[in-house]
């Protein structure tokens, strides 16, 4: 017999169904010992307040339902003899002093029993709602939902590596803003940059101070101070630049230019016109004078 039978069969009085409750019991033990407990949880409701004995440490299904029906039939037989006691009525002094006690009123709510009856309601709800939770369905969900959780939080962080390592690949050879395709392989002569430079200006900055990078970097290289290496950042060029015997003053000249340049061209506000000009004339001082002092 299933759990379930067992419950129907529960709905009568214990003691008017008591051999056929211990019966079940028994038999539930015997054929399905794990769903006993729930079998006894819903006896427990019928006993009228009164709790269940206690399970004797290490006893089996079987002994535990042999327990139970020992208590029920001592139970039914306690029950069966205070029905047989005859209860004495009250005379009619003792009546009309009781209902005097009664009528107080520290007894007034007494007889109200809308309130026992929503929290009886409140307590069956809140019973139904924890044995909901703690089921075996409930706990199967929670452990689905953190699998799938777990499982979306590992495919952001690999969607973010797969597209941080996109990006590098797609990074500039030379930081300068333009494509491989629009990238010369080798640099023209820095006059002739300088000279595309001042004519972007007007209606492109953002070309020309690109055009004067590319002044920089060729100016550089003809005095043998950077190699012509399209792999490095601008600023990793100009660290390298003590350790080819560049001046003092040309390495803090470049890595001023060089900053400003990564600031300006890669920020997402217009160059303005006037600081393109003074970042192009920068260029253009340092490479006709590279050995002296250059104005900020």
């Amino acid at each position: 017999m299933s759990a379930l039978s067992l419950l129907v069969l529960l709905t009568a009085l214990p003691c008017a169904e008591r051999e056929a409750t211990a019966h079940s019991l028994e038999e539930l033990a015997r054929t399905q010992p794990s769903q006993l407990p729930a079998a006894l949880e819903g006896l427990t409701p019928r006993l009228r307040g009164v709790p269940l004995p206690p399970a004797e440490e290490g006893a089996t299904a079987p002994q535990r339902a042999k327990q139970v029906a020992d208590f029920l039939e001592h139970l039914c037989a306690l029950e069966a003899r205070r029905d047989e006691v005859p209860v004495p009525e009250l005379s009619t002094e003792e009546q009309g002093r009781l209902k005097a006690i009664l009528d107080r009123p520290e007894f007034a709510q007494a007889r109200k029993r809308h309130g026992d009856l929503l929290k009886q309601w409140m307590r069956r709800i809140e019973g139904w709602l924890e044995g909901l939770f703690e089921s075996r369905e409930a706990q199967g969900f929670a452990v689905a939902t953190r699998a799938v959780m777990l499982g979306l939080a590992l495919a952001v962080v690999l969607w973010g590596v797969l597209r941080l390592r996109e990006r590098r690949l797609r990074r500039p050879v030379a930081t300068t803003g333009a494509t491989l395709a629009e990238r010369p392989l080798v640099l023209d002569a820095p006059p002739e940059h300088l000279r595309r430079a001042r004519a972007a200006l007007p209606h492109d900055a953002r070309e020309g101070i690109r055009e004067g990078l590319l002044a920089l970097l060729s100016s550089l290289e003809e005095r043998r101070w950077a190699r012509p290496d399209r792999v490095r950042t601008n600023r990793e060029l100009a660290a390298e630049l003590p350790s080819r015997g560049a001046p003092a003053a040309v390495v803090g000249e470049v890595e001023r230019l060089v900053r400003w340049y990564d600031q300006t061209f890669y920020s997402l506000t217009p160059v303005r016109e006037d600081e393109a000009t003074r970042f192009i004339d920068a260029v253009e001082r340092l490479h006709r004078e590279p050995g002296a002092e250059v104005a900020a």
